[in-house]
């Protein structure tokens, strides 16, 4: 096999997971395993669920898989949906949808809510779908934060607040994947049952490690389901000892990643990391609101607020081809960003901006998708970089 040249420098990776990996969280994870009986290894643990509790803002159970995200929704229906059980899915787009099929090959009956694209979840649809189920069948609302497809970010207190006036005992279960360390979130003030996420986007560590966060609410139902499991079972997993918590060995490498990456979210602190985000994502949006003065561009989140501080989706016209001007980019201008998935799969492409992330490396994303854009032939409004650092300056 010929070997890859490698060009100099590193490559600017601008995916909306993986994203990119601190030198500290890099290091951490270098480090070799310990015995389980080491004191160590449950002080990680214990600062990694301690971690998370604060960025999520609970006192809740935080239960750690060794999995993506998918292996996250899974956790959540196999403890909260025994076959036969309904539940309301908001229509997000690719990955709602995606979450929807999971749970109907799991033995769920699903109830969606529709998707209009280009908008953000209607909080109207939520509460009629639970108005209309006057018998209390919907067991559990799964709503995802963050589409990472869409790069649209509802409103949950707006979700939430449509779900309380229909006086609906179903459980408010949140998907924040993609948002938890780059937008606000607060398990306590949205009085949510179940958070779920994954380390590889905000979080900053590579992939392969998912939680969840369960209340009371949520922990008495899953003792009451019947239905058959033991890896996901948070019953097994409520535990002091470190074998039960992970029903086996713990992933130490990336527990020592996730402990690094907590702790420089809690150096940096929660509010500059939430306005480092916002201001980053400002900037990208000013170019691409450039980008699209030529007409063959534009942003595919219709609502300016609701457009995500993690990822911008971008769409392109007919007949011209974003997956070859991604490879241009990450080939010769060393700059990877992501493609459309799902429906949008062909027809946009993607820039992240979460994570460990800062303006400078904004600015050379938005170059080299400039430069990407410019051999392939793809019309674009010019100077989107310089609208970009005007954006900076300002703040």
């Amino acid at each position: 096999m010929t070997p890859i040249a490698r060009l100099p420098g590193h490559r600017f990776l601008h995916s909306p997971g993986p994203s990119r990996v601190p030198d500290e969280v890099l290091h951490a994870m270098s480090r070799q395993p310990m015995d389980l009986a080491d004191p160590r290894v449950d002080r990680c643990i214990a600062a990694c669920e301690v971690g998370l509790k604060r960025l999520l803002h609970t006192e809740h159970d935080v239960f750690l898989y060794a999995a993506n995200g998918h292996g996250a929704w899974e956790a959540v229906i196999a403890n909260l949906v025994q076959p036969g059980t309904k539940v309301l899915v908001a229509g997000t787009g690719h990955f709602s949808a995606s979450w929807a099929e999971q749970t109907t090959a799991m033995g769920g009956i699903v109830i969606g809510t529709p998707w209009i694209e280009g908008l953000p979840i209607a909080p109207a649809d939520i509460e009629a779908a639970l108005r209309d189920d006057t018998a209390h069948a919907i067991a559990a609302v799964f709503v995802v934060h963050t589409d990472t497809a869409s790069g649209i970010t509802s409103d949950l207190s707006a979700i939430r607040a449509a779900i309380d006036r229909t006086g609906h005992p179903a459980l408010f279960v949140v998907d924040v994947v993609a948002s938890l360390g780059a937008a606000p979130f607060d398990m306590t003030a949205l009085r949510a049952n179940v958070v779920l996420g994954a380390c590889q986007k905000g979080l900053m560590v590579p992939p392969g490690l998912g939680f969840v966060a369960v209340d009371d609410v949520a922990m008495a139902v899953s003792r009451k389901n019947p239905a058959p499991r033991f890896y996901w079972d948070w019953r097994l997993r409520q535990s002091p000892l470190s074998y039960r918590k992970f029903c086996g060995t713990p992933p130490q490498s990336l527990l020592a990643g996730l402990e690094a990456a907590l702790t420089l979210i809690d150096r940096e602190g929660e509010a500059a990391v939430l306005t480092r985000h916002r201001r980053l994502a400002d900037a990208v949006h000013a170019a691409v609101a450039r980008w699209s003065e030529a007409g063959a561009l534009g942003f595919f989140g219709q609502l300016p607020a609701s457009r995500s501080v993690s990822v911008t989706t971008i769409t392109v016209a007919d007949g011209l081809d974003p997956e070859a001007m991604r490879t241009v980019a990450r080939e010769r201008f060393e700059v990877a960003i992501a493609g459309g998935l799902g429906a949008l799969a062909g027809r946009a492409f993607r820039i992240g901006h979460l994570g460990d992330i800062n303006a400078a490396m904004v600015l050379g994303c938005l170059g080299g998708v400039e430069a990407a854009m410019t051999v392939q032939g793809i019309p674009f409004g010019r100077g989107g970089v310089e609208c970009a650092v005007e954006n900076l300056a300002a703040g």
